[in-house]
């Protein structure tokens, strides 16, 4: 088996930085109302800037495709050397259509690359660290020699006010308080557009640092609980989902079925015991005790989960100090698939990682509570 080397990284992110203050310039006032839920959120989660691929007017100014494309090519030193790429793999939570997938999508923008392996992963956080393990395992196998991974998210336009307008009138029908529900407006004030790319290869940078990846752990407690994060279906008082090819078309906009919801109680309740439980097990398994990591880089949709995910470790015997903590939150957002991505790009070009450092990934999911992570060595 071959080791398996991140050997450069890269971002895009679209656009200007967008503060608290602008974003409802951006995303537009549901109802020609400001939201109630805004402040609190914000509050709440600590982001102070992200970034959209839309301008004021809600047009988009870039597609998911061809935010990960730009990231791909921000990865490599010539156009050229595109044509040295034998594997592509790209997660995403949600693409710029169904069919076909979002890789191929990311492929055809990208020209100067050969006829090669193309593959997409779906999911949502997840994905992101999906599409990293497949190409490590093509590369830890032999099959292939030179891979890029993404993880990318453009979710703006489908938080943008006018995708709710037709569900608030028919509220306003019935009651004179036609706000948006919380499970839906919740997350127009969490997430954010971007994407960041990884190069792959079985030799470590023969000039300057790499990473080479020890690990990468994946658990799912599907069998356990039930959806939290949706879209494109609407969830049943039983907890069960109901699809959106079992809505009529005035059923789906009526509803605003294909708005990202999130079921907030069952999230708080389960998204930092199910998981970083986990990875304390994880971690013993591999005995690897919190001296041995140099950084930590959880994911984390809101710095309200900071303190949480510290308490449970605490809990479990396995205390990581503050200062190993590293996260871009506050500055770049919740960017979904793409912010294991920007958090790595970000430290590995920040100076401060040095031969033997450890790194650990920690990459929650809420859509049905998954769960991805990973070691790097600095090398």
């Amino acid at each position: 088996m071959s080791e398996v080397y991140i050997t450069r990284t890269s971002n895009f992110l679209p656009n200007d930085a967008i503060s608290n203050d602008e974003m409802e310039s951006y995303l537009g006032q549901i109802g020609e109302r400001a939201s109630k839920s805004r402040r609190i959120v914000l509050r709440n989660n600590g982001i102070e800037n992200r970034y959209y691929a839309l301008d004021k007017n809600g047009k988009a100014t870039h597609s998911n495709a061809e935010l990960t494309s730009l990231a791909v090519r921000n990865l490599m030193n010539s156009a050229e050397e595109l044509k040295e790429i034998d594997l592509l793999t790209c997660g995403t939570s949600v693409p710029d259509q169904m069919m076909p997938s979002h890789a191929v999508m990311v492929h055809g923008l990208l020209p100067e690359t050969n006829n090669i392996e193309v593959t997409s992963s779906a999911g949502i956080c997840c994905s992101g660290m999906h599409a990293l393990k497949y190409a490590y395992l093509s590369l830890k196998t032999g099959e292939k020699k030179k891979a890029v991974c993404t993880g990318s998210e453009r979710l703006s336009r489908i938080l943008h006010a006018d995708h709710f307008e037709i569900e608030v009138s028919k509220i306003r029908e019935l009651e004179e308080n036609a706000n948006l529900s919380f499970d839906k407006d919740f997350l127009r004030w969490m997430l954010s557009d971007g994407a960041g790319a990884f190069m792959l290869q079985p030799e470590k940078n023969p000039n300057g640092l790499s990473m080479r990846i020890d690990w990468i752990e994946a658990v799912s407690f599907a069998n356990e609980l039930e959806t939290c994060m949706y879209m494109g279906c609407d969830k049943n008082e039983d907890g069960t989902i109901k699809s959106f090819m079992n809505f009529n078309s005035e059923e789906i906009s009526d509803k605003s079925i294909f708005s990202i919801k999130q079921d907030v109680k069952l999230l708080g309740s389960n998204i930092v015991g199910m998981g970083f439980r986990k990875f304390s097990q994880i971690m013993t398994q591999k005995n690897i005790v919190s001296e041995d990591i140099t950084h930590f880089l959880p994911h984390m949709s809101s710095y309200y989960f900071e303190s949480r995910i510290a308490e449970t470790l605490d809990q479990e015997g396995y205390h990581i100090p503050k200062e190993k903590w590293f996260t871009n939150l506050k500055d770049k957002g919740n960017v979904g698939a793409g912010s294991i991505y920007l958090m790595v790009d970000e430290l590995f070009n920040s100076g401060k990682l040095k031969l033997g450092d450890k790194i650990i990934l920690a990459v929650p999911e809420s859509g049905r509570f998954s769960y991805v992570f990973s070691m790097l060595t600095v090398c």
